[in-house]
């Protein structure tokens, strides 16, 4: 998994599925997998992303890169490497 504590907080790197049945965060080989209900158009997807893992962190989260790719990089502000691979840990079991 890409992790990389910063003084803001925690960047983790994700590989989005868009146009999924349901919102879901899974880890696959050592990647974030994350589908999304929505279709990659007007910024829809990184809408949900933000919001859902906003929820999942309880933390504030913003899109650092990838903005028009299925590969991005978001920074959940003031949450610790150890916090986010501690939830992230809990996904996988």
């Amino acid at each position: 998994m890409k992790i990389n504590e910063t003084k803001d907080g925690t960047i983790i790197e994700v590989f989005v599925k868009p146009n999924q049945p349901k919102f879901n965060v899974t880890i696959d080989d050592d990647e974030i997998l994350v589908s999304s209900t929505e279709e990659p158009v007007k910024g829809k997807v990184n809408k949900e992303l933000i919001k859902e893992l906003s929820k999942l962190f309880q933390a504030k989260v913003k899109l650092v890169s990838g903005a028009t790719s299925r590969q991005k990089q978001l920074l959940i502000k003031g949450v610790g490497k150890k916090q986010v691979e501690q939830l992230l840990h809990k996904l996988r079991l």
